[in-house]
């Protein structure tokens, strides 16, 4: 199993994720501004991303690069997901999800091309 990323952990990340490198003082007036974290609360989370070798913390002026890809969490997450709350049943997560989201028929499509991939 990879890195284990909590919410506000996963803040920090998408940050990086979407913007590439940021020093410490970068991430935390982003997300003082869009969470209302302050300065501390912001170095706390990226010590711990730090800690967890999900980041990478260089000088000068404490650039953080974030070291795992989003897909490996997403994936990560996803099985998580499946394997706890459907019984490590795909097809239910599937089917619990096209059942609460009128699709387009756009987004019908690009599903069955990935069927289609997945054959």
């Amino acid at each position: 199993m990879g890195v284990k990323l909590f919410d506000s952990e996963l803040k920090v990340m998408d940050l990086l994720w979407k913007q590439g490198d940021l020093t410490a003082k970068e991430i935390a007036a982003q997300l003082g501004e869009s969470v209302g974290w302050n300065k501390n609360t912001t170095y706390t989370v990226i010590k711990k991303c730090v800690e967890k070798g999900a980041v990478e913390r260089r000088e000068p002026n404490f650039l953080c690069t974030a070291l795992i890809p989003k897909e490996q969490v997403q994936a990560q997450e996803t099985d998580e997901l499946i394997d706890r709350i459907f019984d490590g049943s795909a097809d239910l997560l599937f089917a619990s999800l096209l059942d609460r989201k009128e699709l387009s028929e756009k987004e019908i499509e690009g599903l069955r091309r990935l069927v289609e991939r997945l054959k």
